[in-house]
């Protein structure tokens, strides 16, 4: 049995976090310095968080290895599972044609391109990042942005700008749900209490997507729909992540808002405009999809809708509940630097987890599109070829931040930060921001820093479910910066190289929008306090 000590280093606080911080120096190095591809940055981190836990934690190699087996198969049901179904089923429904169906039907609903930019980045992008996330939202968004005739470099930048509120959410909340595990909080928590501080983002987002598209000119036209579709969405996302589903909180905000543009646009038209710096007239189709293709091109997202909200239903959630194990992790016994034990349940639930649920929405999307069977599964086939590379990624974070975990390492570098007393909940999305930045994915920004966060809030009197929140809210606006989001956005416009220039245009509106999420947060523990659950 192991037991946590947090200052092992000299018996001094201040060395022994720079020793703790070692894994994740590492990782931010290699990433947005050497740019060194993210497997290899997480699995030299990996082994460098490996020696931090042996010579300076002291904690035995059996339990270090073990701790990042258990971290390893974590993340395998509740993040590869969700990630790989989501993306097979995206997949499908290129394969089989309905994609580009779907993406002709955006003009129908609007022949204004700034109209459009809004649907298609914001709604529809929100729509991929709840289903899939892992740069999916930026990688689609910008290839049909390219399609309306929007030029590559402007392409890259409203897609990367407009994936942002909805990445706590992605993938059906995945994020939260590693945030739930490693912070000890429960999920509904954390998912109510970033439901009331992303939508205060998500609101203003159009209105930057319509500044992007046409400057103070596009604003001064289009203003009306880019607030109605930003209060749309954030009043959908707040309801669905207090009152509905956490897991379907960017579903639900990606067709709130949709749905309240749509109707809005029935009564209000915005001034007709001939040209927009940054856009090509794009080819037209001369055939108009029939309501029936265009119905069967939505099938497969109302079929997941249908599916999960079948699946909140207590009968029927008690029915999926059936074969789930849960047992502590064999061979890990931990204790906390106070003697009482730190937890290591395991949980398998192998029908109602969120992926095995995907994995029935694409088998029926399969069947109603009619996906040959060996279509289907030589899709899923490159689909697992596809995520060769971010398979590993993720098994590598997730073992870095449960061994930071249970080897003490998080705990003393909340510790140390908790020195900055109550300013710390100005700083705690900074803390997300970085993670993102860096990683690339809000999931591994919670995996690595949703612990500390909890640490620091126990050592200043701050609310632990408030600031752990304040994590995956913050990481939403690291995820333009990052270089994989980067590097996604260039190569769905075709613009590999210049990630340097996309990122100067981005860099300005993620600081801006982290300040005012800093100050919110930082009021939510005193003035605004009434606005938490």
């Amino acid at each position: 049995m192991f037991q946590q000590v947090y200052d092992p280093v000299g018996g001094s606080l201040l060395y022994s976090s720079l020793f703790a911080a070692l894994p994740l120096l590492t990782m931010f190095l290699l990433l947005g310095w050497f740019r060194v591809a993210p497997h290899l940055a997480a699995l030299a981190s990996l082994a460098v968080c490996v020696l931090v836990a042996l010579f300076a934690y002291g904690m035995p190699l059996s339990a270090t290895l073990n701790a990042g087996v258990y971290g390893a198969a974590f993340s395998m049901l509740t993040v590869l599972w969700i990630i790989l179904n989501a993306i097979w089923l995206y997949n499908l429904t290129v394969k089989s044609g309905h994609f580009a169906i779907l993406r002709d039907s955006f003009s129908l609903l609007s022949a204004d391109p700034r109209i459009q930019a809004i649907l298609i980045a914001y709604n529809f992008g929100a729509l991929m990042e709840a289903l899939a996330g892992a740069g999916t939202p930026i990688a689609i968004s910008g290839a049909m942005l390219l399609a309306i005739g929007v030029r590559p470099i402007k392409a890259a930048v409203l897609a990367l700008v407009a994936n942002t509120a909805p990445v706590a959410f992605g993938a059906l909340a995945v994020p939260i749900t590693t945030l739930a595990q490693v912070s000890g909080i429960p999920f509904d928590t954390l998912g109510a209490i970033v439901g009331r501080q992303t939508p205060l983002i998500a609101a203003f987002v159009p209105l930057i997507l319509v500044g992007l598209m046409d400057g103070r000119r596009g604003l001064a036209q289009v203003w009306p729909a880019a607030v109605v579709a930003g209060i749309g969405f954030g009043i959908s996302q707040w309801v669905s992540a207090s009152y509905i589903s956490v897991a379907l909180a960017d579903v639900i905000g990606a067709l709130g808002s949709a749905g309240a543009l749509i109707l809005f646009m029935k009564f209000w038209t915005p001034p007709q405009v001939d040209d927009i710096e940054g856009m090509d007239v794009p080819a037209t189709s001369a055939l108009r999809p029939t309501p029936k293709a265009m119905w069967m091109a939505y099938l497969p997202y109302i079929l997941i809708i249908i599916i999960f909200s079948l699946a909140q239903i207590p009968a029927i959630k008690q029915w999926l509940s059936v074969g789930t194990l849960s047992f502590p992790w064999p061979g890990l016994d931990i204790l906390k630097a106070d003697g009482s034990k730190v937890g290591t349940n395991f949980t398998l639930n192998s029908l109602s987890a969120t992926g095995s649920l995907l994995l029935f929405a694409g088998v029926l999307s399969a069947w109603m599109l009619r996906v040959r069977p060996g279509t289907a599964i030589t899709t899923y086939l490159e689909t697992v070829h596809q995520l060769r590379w971010a398979i590993p990624t993720v098994l590598c974070v997730l073992a870095i931040a449960f061994i930071m975990n249970y080897s003490g390492q998080t705990v003393t570098l909340g510790v140390w930060l908790a020195q900055a007393g109550p300013a710390f909940a100005f700083l705690s999305p900074v803390i997300g921001w970085i993670g993102v930045a860096v990683t690339g994915s809000d999931n591994s920004a919670n995996a690595l820093f949703g612990a500390l966060q909890v640490a620091a809030a126990h050592e200043t009197g701050l609310n632990p479910a408030l600031l752990a929140a304040a994590n995956a809210s913050g990481g939403v606006l690291g995820k333009m910066i990052s270089p994989q989001s980067l590097a996604v956005g260039a190569a769905a416009v075709g613009i590999i190289g210049q990630e340097g220039l996309i990122f100067r245009k981005v860099i300005g509106y993620s600081l801006v929008l982290l300040a005012a999420l800093s100050i919110l947060v930082f009021l939510q523990t005193g003035p605004l306090a009434w606005m938490l659950p």
